[in-house]
């Protein structure tokens, strides 16, 4: 017996143990026992049992993240670099309208630049992977669009072609993936006003902030919260999401998106925050110290349809 809709497993096991009296009960219960009564507990779940649920990040308000990388380079499976077109139509004609349908708005879709800081020049990276950013209310929508979004006959249809790709000449080398939690400073994405005018000029800053221990990690995002997020915001930075990875590659690590509506503007944004003296300040303060190991900072693009 399983959990109806929307009761989660752990949930309910954890209605067993919601006091120390009953852990200890049940380190001496029969295995038969304790399966039968998990049952009887799910069951006073599913019929709506009056104990308080326990608390998530979501009540607060903070959205979870998806970050897609989609490598188009050649290698192991890719004998030669996959066309970019093929993934474009899917993910225009196909990914986005169903959540769009499924009510998941402000979906970012990118591509790396390589830039010139002096000259203030940019042009695409050869090469570049596709960098995807899904917004979630919750875990439930990221566990839906991962486990469901592909088996729904209008997205079969409309990305067909991306979906069918044959073997010898795939659609992508592989498909990176992180799921984020926003931080407490910033909990949910904010969207730029240049990109809800789809300023045609606007360039963005994905950066992964890497530490050297998980303690660590959890000291560098709490200097944003204590500080640096609302410094960002203060010098018209106009951070997009900030978000501690939770699962993915090259863990521990933050990752955070800013923009401007030109490259100028974005280089002049941080030229400004690297000589305010709040970040000076907060840099210097004992506490944050060698919390951040490696810093890894793209720049991107928006494609033509992404709504960021």
């Amino acid at each position: 017996m399983m959990p109806a809709e929307g009761v989660p497993l752990h949930f309910a096991i954890a209605l067993l143990i919601h006091s120390q009296h009953d852990a200890e009960l049940l380190m001496k219960t029969p295995r038969r026992t304790f399966l039968k009564t998990s049952l009887v507990a799910t069951a006073s779940a599913t019929l709506g049992t009056t104990l308080p649920a326990a608390k998530t990040p979501t009540e607060k308000g903070r959205e979870y993240y998806e970050l897609r990388c989609y490598r188009l380079s050649q290698g192991a499976r890719l004998k030669a670099d996959a066309d970019p077109a093929l993934l474009d139509r899917y993910l225009e004609q196909a990914m986005l309208p169903a959540l769009e349908r499924w009510g998941i708005r402000n979906v970012g879709v990118f591509t790396e630049l390589d830039v010139d800081k002096q000259a203030v020049t940019s042009k695409p990276r050869p090469g570049s992977p596709v960098w995807v950013l899904i917004p979630h209310a919750t875990l439930d929508s990221f566990v839906r669009v991962a486990a469901t979004l592909n088996t729904d006959p209008t997205v079969q249809k409309a990305g067909a072609r991306y979906l069918e790709a044959p073997k010898a000449t795939p659609a992508f080398e592989r498909i990176d993936s992180w799921l984020l939690l926003a931080f407490k400073s910033m909990p949910r994405l904010e969207l730029p006003s240049f990109s809800r005018s789809r300023a045609p000029t606007r360039v963005f800053e994905l950066r992964d902030y890497e530490s050297h221990s998980e303690l660590k990690a959890l000291n560098k995002m709490a200097m944003f919260d204590d500080g640096e997020t609302d410094l960002m915001r203060d010098l018209n930075m106009s951070p997009v999401f900030f978000g501690q990875a939770l699962t993915g590659p090259d863990l521990p690590h933050l990752r955070y998106l800013t923009g401007a509506a030109d490259l100028a503007s974005h280089l002049a944004h941080w030229k400004a925050f690297g000589s305010d003296p709040r970040w000076d300040k907060l840099k210097r303060l004992p506490q944050y110290a060698d919390n951040t190991s490696r810093i890894t900072s793209r720049f991107v693009a928006p494609k033509p349809y992404s709504q960021i």
